[in-house]
């Protein structure tokens, strides 16, 4: 087939920007690959070489990802220059993968004033290095519960991505090319990365304001104001639950409605649905912290 596209022009003095990915083990393939493709098609789509990129991690051979493929890294940790833009890579068992090597490279990297970003679970590994103290991050929402209880110096948002200062951090996913399209645009300019996202059949951008999760109607499939309500208080209150009978009283309902709308519409009681998500933050701390419940 005939190739047809039209070139963006941009600033023909602009040079090369450099990307180092550092991949940790069982890093997040979707997270990985939106980032880089982005990089790709800004390139392709200017045709210039705005973006140039590397891969190194601990001892620079092979590197598996969250799907089990494997992938030979470029090089091992080494020398950064000071206009490189690092973007460290989590997945599956952050804590793991942060290794004391790997936090003393970038602990000595970032002194030189390096712009640096964590994908996916990687704001764990920021974090952890002291990177991110004092500042506004983001990571995957079922993160969320450990990374507070483990980092209280950073201020964590339930946005898809955040950019703080020198410091990048998206919840993972398709976060990463949100995060890639605002720094395409903030490069240069804003039809080059409408351009990107065209190509990437990606229509509904996303920016630092938006939240990670679909609202509470979509994800449990029904839309009741009062039913939502009550579930969005009890996701807000789990170390402290909120009595079925108060949480009626705020919505305007006796606790027998509640108990009847909650059977009708989840088959299950309040307190039964509520246990279920205190439970599901106990699992996550006892299988992302160090932490006994």
């Amino acid at each position: 087939m005939t190739e047809t596209r039209q070139i963006v022009e941009v600033d023909p003095g602009a040079k090369p920007r450099r990307f180092v990915f550092v991949p940790l083990e069982n890093f997040s393939l979707l997270s990985f690959s939106s980032a880089l493709e982005c990089l790709r098609i800004a390139n392709r789509m200017s045709g210039r070489t705005l973006y140039t990129w590397t891969l190194q991690g601990e001892g620079g051979g092979m590197i598996s990802c969250s799907a089990g493929t494997s992938f030979q890294l470029d090089g091992d940790l080494g020398d950064l220059a000071r206009d490189d833009t690092m973007l460290i890579c989590g997945g599956i068992d952050v804590q793991s993968a942060t290794t004391k090597r790997l936090l003393g490279w970038i602990r000595r990297e970032a002194r030189k004033g390096l712009v640096m970003g964590g994908l996916c679970t990687a704001a764990f590994t920021l974090a952890k290095a002291g990177l991110l103290d004092g500042k506004r991050a983001t990571i995957h929402w079922e993160n969320a519960d450990s990374f507070t209880e483990a980092f209280d110096e950073v201020t964590l948002t339930k946005s898809v991505f955040v950019i703080d200062g020198n410091r990048m951090t998206t919840a993972g996913g398709t976060s990463s090319i949100d995060l890639m399209l605002q720094i395409i645009a903030r490069d240069h300019g804003e039809e080059l990365a409408n351009a990107v996202a065209d190509q990437m059949i990606y229509s509904s951008i996303r920016t630092d304001q938006d939240p990670q999760r679909l609202s509470v109607p979509t994800r449990i499939g029904v839309r009741h104001p009062k039913l939502s309500q009550v579930i969005q208080m009890m996701e807000q209150n789990i170390e402290e639950p909120i009595s079925p009978s108060i949480l009626a009283e705020r919505v305007g309902m006796s606790t027998r409605q509640l108990e009847r709308l909650f059977r009708r519409y989840l088959n299950r009681s309040p307190k039964r649905y509520y246990m279920e998500l205190r439970l599901q933050k106990a699992r996550n701390l006892l299988m992302q912290t160090d932490m006994s419940v």
